[in-house]
């Protein structure tokens, strides 16, 4: 049976647990584990984690710093996150590896497509730090680029709400969800989900995007996550 591949685009504030700021053992064992849940469903499993736990460049540069250094501030919050999760996936004894865009080859290894597709068959869950690699572009498109690269057969982005809706529900209680929608919608009706440079690079991989709570990393039965989208929002081609 052929394994299928998933890229899991997590935020950083996965990795809070109960703090404001920072890293969470606890939280970092709880990814690991729903990480290696996925892996044991026969899927080859990527990763790519935000760095708003610890540094949000987008902060720094309402203070006046350039965004180009900021941002590089972004990535190597990142590299951190992802060491960290790496090491909860080794002390559970997953096979785990790190492949920074951002060369920094003392404490990640740098970004090789070939050598990234032959760590995903080998069983290792690979977790992609860095960013692209260059300022001006989120950690969005850094997923749905690895997404493509990897040739996912899906992209899945935790989020803080349980899906794409017509307007922020946290500040609107009249936003309507989408249970499914098609990227070109995304992008006309400019939801912010993800940023459009990563909506239209899946749509030009066909790659379907699942929005879920990130709360259903920690509570609910993987297969379910990934078998049931009406607790999300798939985006894919349509309408």
């Amino acid at each position: 049976m052929t394994k299928k591949r998933i890229l899991l685009k997590l935020s950083g504030e996965t990795l809070l647990g109960e703090q404001g700021f920072g890293i969470h053992q606890d939280a970092c064992m709880q990814v690991a584990s729903y990480l290696q849940k996925i892996q044991q469903l026969n899927m080859e499993v990527g990763v790519v984690i935000g760095g708003g736990n610890i540094f949000r460049g987008i902060d720094l540069r309402l203070t006046g710093m350039p965004r180009t250094p900021a941002d590089h501030m972004g990535m190597l919050a990142t590299l951190l996150n992802g060491i960290a999760v790496q090491q909860a996936l080794i002390a559970r004894g997953a096979k785990a590896c790190v492949m920074s865009a951002l060369e920094c080859p003392k404490v990640a290894e740098p970004y090789n497509w070939t050598k990234a597709l032959q760590y995903l068959s080998e069983g290792n869950i690979v977790i992609f730090v860095g960013g692209t690699g260059n300022p001006y572009f989120t950690t969005d498109t850094a997923a749905a680029l690895r997404a493509s690269e990897i040739h996912a057969n899906m992209l899945l982005k935790a989020t803080k709400v349980d899906g794409v809706y017509n307007k922020d529900p946290l500040k609107y209680p009249d936003a309507v969800k989408y249970e499914r929608i098609s990227y070109s919608r995304v992008l006309a009706e400019k939801l912010q989900v993800m940023d459009a440079t990563a909506i239209a690079l899946c749509r030009s991989s066909q790659i379907p995007i699942f929005v879920f709570n990130m709360q259903r990393l920690l509570e609910d039965d993987i297969g379910q996550v990934l078998t049931d989208f009406t607790h999300g929002t798939l985006i894919e081609e349509g309408e």
